[in-house]
């Protein structure tokens, strides 16, 4: 599968100073706002979600005839500022116009005016309703594409301050999704005489909210959020003012570098396929660089390359097969334990010949020799491996036999199963299996005791929730198992996709309450209707993720469903899906 090549982009974070100052929130002593916007249930990229306005720099952000309308910032200083060999003013451009377009928020320097108004702000006024009026369909003709930034400028006589934005921090969409970006956030202060308002179009709704606030609703599960913009709220929940965040920010143009702003301390270096990058707690990477990389030394790597072995520890490597999507994200990890003689592999895999060849020479290594396959369950991406793995070493294949269904690898034939706390001894480690049924009926997780590894196949997943298909999938047991790993007190959890994640029972604290919010969900709507359909009652429990997701999320809708009708609490009649009595 060939691998998109990220494009150039660029966010703006508008800040203004929250009305009447700090509020009494007990997780934001700051007392900021920003402005973010909702992104269309359509769109392909991040639907529904929460960001700040941005997008793509086009050729036209960095053209000539838009460079005669900047101030503040020659293009060699841009270039220096986001370490680029050209086209650095093409992102800070880019940045400005997302805003207007998607925002209706333009950072441009009236002309006209010798001096800043009574409030102090240069930028250009929404005061005079005409001139509102012009900028909104001077908006509406560049979102048509009949007016491009010069011409606006000209239009408005306005300038572009650049110097009035201050640069962030940078993030690179790892491979998986359909499009990557490599973006470039900046901070610029909002004018005051200019109101927000969304286009429409790629962004249905907006809010200032004061960056604690965003974050605090995020973990309620009330406000979608990416992990950038989550990260970069993180990063500016300390400021009381916006001058004192604009002044901090700025030091960097005089070689003070202040990426991620007051947490800069928790952020780490990290390496990507672009070089070295600095990355928040809220990257999905971010503890597994903090156990590989204790010293910030920046040779972690933050992003994960199929097959390239990873030492999670000296007797735990990782190898991911090259086969990213939707429902794998960067791709099917294969774990390799052992140092010694004994070695194991969880999890071989697909039956892709390059990666089973990338786990027999990790095996090979030092004299190793593959003595067990373990498999956590047996979907197609988890298990086809094992039958060549075993072919080529002779090694005991271990796992439970595929339920018949559609979705499980028929050619799976384990030659024992392990019971339900029972272990494999290695020369250097020691597994135990741990059954967990829910996303699958013959899931089972491995922990590896000596380091506190719990190796969860897909029970549970980075980034996102498991999908639990019925019949085989059960939200009984798959909660149920959820609570009895917490009882493991595992370190670390090593997902079946994605990277290594610290403080494991917290992690299934949020996947339990998760869960029950989606069963709160059924419940209220079930409460307003005497039967309702799975096909409008979807709709209703998934209403914050895009609708072409909604098949998918019938599933473990159903899942949620069947839990409730065993516990008495719904029935399902002629006319759809009621409830047995109030609740």
């Amino acid at each position: 599968m060939a691998v998109i090549t990220p494009r150039p982009a660029a966010t703006l974070i508008l800040c203004r100073d929250r009305p009447g100052g700090p509020a009494p929130s007990t997780d934001d002593p700051g007392g900021i706002e920003v402005l973010l916007v909702q992104r269309t249930h359509q769109a392909v990229f991040m639907p529904g979600v929460f960001v700040f306005p941005g997008g793509a720099v086009d050729p036209g952000d960095d053209a000539h005839d838009l460079h005669l309308h900047v101030s503040g910032l020659a293009a060699a200083e841009a270039n220096g500022l986001l370490e680029v060999e050209g086209g650095g003013l093409g992102y800070l451009t880019a940045a400005v116009r997302e805003c207007f377009e998607e925002a209706g928020i333009l950072l441009g320097r009236d002309l006209r005016r010798t001096q800043p108004r009574a409030n102090g702000c240069a930028y250009l006024s929404h005061e005079s309703h005409a001139l509102a009026a012009q900028c909104q369909a001077l908006r509406e003709q560049m979102l048509a594409g009949a007016v491009t930034m010069p011409e606006l400028c000209k239009r408005l006589s306005i300038c572009l301050p650049l110097d009035q934005i201050a640069y962030l921090s940078r993030w690179i969409t790892p491979p998986g999704p359909p499009r990557r970006f490599d973006t470039r956030f900046f901070v610029a202060k909002a004018p005051v005489d200019q109101r927000a308002s969304h286009d429409g179009h790629e962004t249905i709704d907006h809010l200032w909210i004061g960056p604690g606030d965003a974050i605090e609703r995020n973990q309620r599960g009330d406000l979608s959020l990416g992990l950038p913009t989550r990260a970069s709220l993180e990063a500016l929940a300390g400021f009381a003012t916006t001058d004192e965040l604009m002044n901090h920010l700025h030091r960097a143009r005089s070689g003070v570098r202040t990426d991620l702003g007051p947490q800069r301390s928790r952020s780490r270096p990290a390496t990507g396929r672009q070089g070295q990058q600095i990355i928040d707690p809220s990257h999905p990477a971010y503890a597994e660089v903090e156990k590989l990389d204790p010293g910030r030394q920046g040779i972690a790597q933050c992003e994960i390359l199929p097959g390239c072995m990873t030492m999670m520890s000296p007797t735990i490597g990782r190898i991911t097969a090259p086969n990213p999507g939707i429902m794998t994200g960067p791709g099917t990890n294969s774990y390799i334990i052992g140092r010694g003689r004994d070695r194991a592999v969880i999890d071989p895999g697909p039956a892709i010949d390059a990666h089973l060849e990338a786990i027999l020479a990790a095996v090979g290594s030092q004299g190793g020799q593959l003595r067990w396959i373990l498999v956590t369950h047996t979907h197609r991406d988890h298990s086809p491996g094992a039958a060549r793995l075993k072919a080529a070493t002779g090694a005991t294949v271990l796992g439970m036999e595929a339920p018949a269904d559609d979705y499980q690898d028929p050619s799976f034939t384990p030659d024992a199963t392990l019971a339900h706390g029972e272990r494999i001894d290695g020369d250097d480690f020691s597994l135990k299996a741990i059954h967990t049924p829910g996303h699958a009926s013959n899931h089972i997780c491995y922990l590896h005791e000596q380091d506190g590894v719990l190796f969860s196949g897909d029970h549970i997943m980075q980034g996102s929730t498991v999908v639990v298909n019925p019949p085989d999938g059960d939200m009984a047991a798959y909660m149920a198992s959820l609570r009895d790993l917490k009882r493991e007190n595992a370190l670390y959890i090593a997902p079946g996709h994605g990277f290594l994640m610290d403080q494991p029972n917290r992690v299934i604290d949020r996947l339990i309450a998760h869960r029950q919010k989606r069963e709160d969900k059924v419940i209220t709507a079930l409460t307003s209707a005497a039967g309702i359909d799975e096909q409008t009652l979807v709709a209703k429990v998934y209403d914050d993720v895009p609708s072409a997701v909604h098949p998918l999320a019938q599933r473990s809708m159903l899942a949620h469903l069947y839990k409730l009708e065993s516990e008495a609490r719904v029935i399902r009649g002629a006319d759809g899906w009621r409830l047995l009595k109030p609740w």
